[in-house]
């Protein structure tokens, strides 16, 4: 009935992808073609914004022949659709909308309006991620969002979470843990920020318990970084798997059973540019993405036949946020250094390490570790850290650390030093 009044064109789009799902590839590249060359078209008559960025840069929609003349369009950012915000949308009418916004988690947030057909296929992508591992979408799951919220609004969420068969971590405290753990018993599956998954089952295992019901454990909006998993799968008896998206590109991949994140192909088209994804939403007709640098490192390959049955793009890997710099006394260096720092360590030392990095001050750089190091993993750590900053930053290493504020996203690098 909720799904019904709320998202009425969820069982159709669910219907379509439980089928499309097993199309071969040339039924689903006509597809996308079809529906991006209808998004382009739309956006070129109904928005201000792509029509004017469509002639400034001489791209014209209805001379697309193929899926890889979109790479001759110029990539946008966030900024663009915050600063254009008004013109960006679409000016024909849908009917029903919903309000989204971003998260927030790079400095700005985006709002913008998205038309009911386009919800629902979104919803429909996860629900179908979910129908992998069993699991009907309404069954009772427990969802690890959301931060300390003051009285009446856990209750207004609370009172809705009850409606869609979800209940909520409201706060981290040891008894609201202890509370939210004797429900996950009688859920199907958990849901929510990957670090906050984490940090529960570090809870868990913390008190030499398990909880081995769960069907599934979707982590979302963080990268699941490969040292959360022995924690998760000593607490669950299974491991955390990818659902990867964004609130304006809808879901782009989801995880298998056999460990492949599989392209949302029939919602989004994606993109490589210097590593960087870009990702073009074939259903965001109110507020079109096209062309959109969400701010990920990624590997992608093309068509790759998995044990699961399914033949589609993938994801290879999420390397990381495209983020702030570090600076050092001479040079400045990505953020996306410090994956390489602990990925290589992980390699050569066998230990997966929980970081995150501070800079305060130009030239010095602060990383904080949840293990404790002896002086010999402590010396092959800032060695692994020099081989890429030589001389250039003064390196302060600190073990033994609380690295979740419990305040939104986990960010792995944050710097105070403004941006040169």
């Amino acid at each position: 009935m909720g799904v019904a009044f709320r998202n009425p064109s969820f069982m159709k789009h669910y219907t379509f992808l439980l089928e499309s799902q097993h199309w071969d590839s040339d039924r689903i590249d006509r597809y996308r073609f079809e529906n991006v060359k209808q998004l382009l078209l739309f956006a070129n008559e109904h928005s201000t914004f792509w029509k004017s960025y469509f002639k400034e840069n001489n791209f014209f929609p209805e001379s697309l022949d193929s899926l890889d003349q979109l790479s001759s369009l110029p990539a946008i950012n966030k900024e663009d659709l915050i600063v254009n915000n008004i013109n960006c949308h679409t000016t024909d009418g849908f009917g029903k909308y919903f309000l989204s916004k971003s998260s927030g988690t790079s400095g700005v947030s985006l709002s913008f309006r998205k038309n009911e057909s386009w919800d629902s296929f979104n919803r429909a992508s996860k629900a179908r991620g979910l129908s992998w591992y069993g699991i009907d979408p309404h069954e009772l799951h427990g969802y690890l969002w959301g931060y300390n919220m003051g009285f009446f609004a856990s209750l207004r969420v609370g009172l809705f979470d009850a409606f869609v068969g979800r209940f909520r971590l409201f706060s981290y405290s040891e008894k609201s843990q202890r509370k939210f753990l004797r429900k996950l018993r009688h859920a199907s599956y958990l849901h929510g920020y990957s670090s906050m998954i984490y940090e529960l089952a570090k809870y868990l295992n913390s008190k030499d318990k398990q909880l081995l019901n769960l069907k599934g454990i979707f982590g979302t909006s963080e990268k699941i970084l490969d040292h959360y998993q022995g924690q998760i799968n000593s607490a669950f008896g299974i491991k955390a798997v990818n659902e990867y998206g964004a609130a304006e590109t809808g879901l782009i991949g989801f995880e298998c059973p056999e460990g492949t994140i599989h392209v949302n192909m029939e919602g989004v088209i994606v993109q490589e540019e210097n590593g960087e994804i870009i990702v073009t939403n074939i259903q965001s007709l109110s507020f079109p993405i096209i062309r959109y640098k969400l701010g990920d490192y990624v590997e992608l390959e093309g068509y790759r036949p998995c044990a699961c049955g399914l033949n589609t793009h993938t994801i290879k890997s999420i390397n990381g946020r495209v983020g702030k710099k570090i600076y050092g006394k001479s040079n400045a260096y990505p953020s996306l250094v410090l994956y390489y720092i602990f990925k290589n360590y992980s390699v050569k030392n066998g230990v997966n390490l929980n970081y995150k990095a501070f800079q305060n001050i130009t030239g010095e750089l602060v990383i904080k570790v949840e293990q404790v190091l002896n002086n010999q993993e402590r010396k092959a750590l800032t060695k692994e850290a020099l081989n890429y900053f030589q001389n250039d930053i003064n390196l302060v290493v600190l073990d033994d650390q609380n690295l979740h504020e419990f305040k939104g996203k986990f960010v792995d690098f944050v710097s105070r030093v403004d941006q040169h």
